[in-house]
């Protein structure tokens, strides 16, 4: 397993389908995983530490495991299916056993960072996705985090309505 770090999200050129971009600790890799609008403004309101009136489902979901005496642990990208990627959600237990939920990545990420949980990507991930070497594609690599950089919470209100 190689732990990963949200680097930062955007969006596809091609479509502008919205983005979470992992990178590893030396910021050689990349991994793009294409996700859903309100997951990405989910990620984007943590990451920029915006509070919403009413909790959201992420943080449902944390504050629940966390009422039951669960603990996240880690979250796990653990596979890749024709395009798809496959997570696990990894709970630790008030008896120490540990329970291991599937989910969809961009809600295990969501998760992850309200937790403060790290991020882990299997290597057969890692060799099957579409990678970036910051080192091969400087150039690149500095445009799209460039990009993210200047990425606001704001950027997607047009996709996203909070009740």
């Amino acid at each position: 397993m190689i732990e990963m770090q949200v680097g930062g999200l955007g969006f596809d050129p091609r479509n502008l389908s919205p983005l979470v971009l992992l990178r590893d600790q030396e910021e050689l890799n990349f991994l793009p995983i294409w996700i859903g609008v309100f997951e990405a403004a989910a990620i984007a309101m943590e990451l920029q530490e915006v509070k919403p009136p009413r909790p959201m489902t992420h943080d449902l979901l944390k504050t629940a495991l966390e009422a039951l005496g669960g603990k996240l642990k880690r979250v796990l990208i653990n596979d890749v299916k024709e395009g798809t990627f496959f997570a696990t959600i990894e709970v630790e237990l008030k008896d120490n056993k540990v329970l291991n939920l599937d989910a969809r990545p961009s809600d295990a990420i969501a998760l992850a960072v309200r937790g403060h949980a790290p991020i882990f990507v299997s290597e057969a991930v890692m060799m099957q996705a579409k990678l970036v070497n910051s080192e091969k594609d400087a150039e690149e690599t500095k445009k799209f985090k460039d990009f993210v950089e200047n990425l606001r919470p704001e950027d997607f209100t047009k996709y996203y309505k909070q009740d």
